[in-house]
């Protein structure tokens, strides 16, 4: 009889479905961060669009409503969600003119990233692609690869207020293109499209029959006098439109994990009943998603928009939004668009001047000379190591000192 052979253990490895996925706004150079604040040393985080800790807090009516809740929210809902909040939600889509948007068109997640995650898988088949920006919030082309897909960018003009480029976007459609992605505002660069340049997306979009994303997370937080226009406002009825939305942003509600997918497309719907077929199925499979979070929603949106004491002239984020501007902007090297909308500002540093060939070195260096934490442009896929996204979230007079150390760490920095 023959005995087992004893064999060592081999490693462990990955799937290789997550060969490329990649996430650097959480990556290796936050894992230096907490290894330095281990260590005790305090770190200026300016790396994640996360508002609570720099004294961004939920309304307070919000949270009474939530906590008011809680008896009745301990057991599973609508796989789509509460009917109170998805009724609000439609009562939203009214209001940014988005026709044909019903109750059940409306699909309530555990944040906007798990809903990402959703319509790709429910999509994609292996080798499929999807436009997406560059440069991109970068879970968008993580979820693109985890679903079998291929991540295929098209460039956005810094010289053109950072709007996309529609030569590039029709020059990478191929027979595989399956899907658009318009991030509106824009993550990072703080773009807000003007409707013309949307209505030519859509354009595109229906002449290769592709599917349109549309994130708008942002579009509440607006400076200048600027206005948002919801895609499925301006597309046609025969055209599907996936809308994302939720409360982390203009609602400081990030930790909440509760945001919203829309479908809208009256004709187009009656043509995606197998894909909505798949959206379902996976709603199911997460049983709801988390539930006292979603009494939140029906107070948040039909209540008092306290993000405009925030974005207007006198509003912090507004003020913060202009000393990052205006301290970048006097950087000898350093050039910023100004950002109409969203929580960042994204950077250019002339190559020329500092000759940067990694960028992820640059931000690592940035945080153990000067303890400020940063993302490197090219973890939002952009293709040149030119760039930084960084976060206006803190006090005037504490991101003031961030930016005035970054200019003095860049005055010495060479690669």
């Amino acid at each position: 009889m023959d005995t087992p052979q004893s064999h060592e253990p081999q490693p462990l490895k990955k799937s290789h479905k997550l060969h490329n996925v990649c996430y650097d706004i959480r990556g290796p150079v936050l894992d230096h961060a907490k290894r330095l604040e281990e260590e005790g040393q305090r770190i200026l985080k300016l790396n994640i669009g996360n508002p609570a800790p720099f004294g961004f807090e939920a309304p307070e009516e919000i949270l009474q409503d939530v906590m008011r809740n809680l008896p009745t929210a301990q057991g599973y809902c609508d796989s789509k969600g509460l009917y109170s909040a998805r009724k609000a939600i439609m009562q939203e889509c009214q209001r940014k003119q988005i026709p044909g948007v019903g109750i059940e068109d409306i699909f309530i997640g555990n944040g906007v990233s798990e809903l990402i995650v959703m319509a790709m898988q429910a999509l994609l088949n292996d080798g499929d692609e999807v436009l997406i920006p560059a440069p991109d919030y970068p879970l968008w082309t993580a979820a693109a690869h985890l679903s079998g897909g291929h991540a295929v960018h098209y460039l956005c003009d810094e010289q053109a207020d950072w709007t996309p480029d529609m030569a590039d976007i029709r020059a990478k459609i191929t027979s595989h293109t399956r899907a658009i992605v318009l991030i509106n505002p824009n993550n990072p660069t703080g773009a807000v499209y003007p409707p013309a340049v949307v209505k030519e997306v859509l354009a595109i979009a229906k002449q290769h029959n592709l599917v349109v994303f549309s994130d708008e997370i942002y579009d509440k937080i607006l400076y200048d006098g600027v206005e948002h226009t919801a895609t499925g406002a301006l597309a046609d009825d025969d055209q599907l439109v996936i809308t994302m939305n939720g409360l982390s942003k203009s609602y400081r509600c990030a930790g909440f994990r509760s945001g919203w997918m829309i479908i809208s497309g009256t004709l187009a719907k009656l043509n995606a009943q197998d894909y909505i077929q798949g959206l379902n199925m996976l709603a199911s499979m997460r049983l709801c998603a988390n539930v006292p979070a979603q009494h939140a929603i029906q107070t948040a949106l039909g209540g008092y928009q306290s993000i405009n004491d925030l974005i207007l002239p006198g509003g912090r984020l507004l003020a913060q939004r202009d000393i990052t501007v205006e301290k970048l902007n006097a950087i000898p090297g350093v050039s910023c668009v100004k950002p109409k909308g969203a929580l960042y500002a994204f950077p250019r540093l002339d190559p020329k001047v500092f000759n940067i060939k990694d960028d992820q070195q640059m931000v690592l260096d940035l945080l153990l000379q000067e303890k400020i934490l940063l993302v490197q442009g090219t973890a939002f896929n952009w293709p040149e190591p030119d760039h930084v996204r960084i976060v206006t979230l803190p006090w005037a007079d504490q991101l003031g000192d961030a930016l005035d150390r970054f200019a003095n760490f860049l005055s010495r920095y060479r690669q």
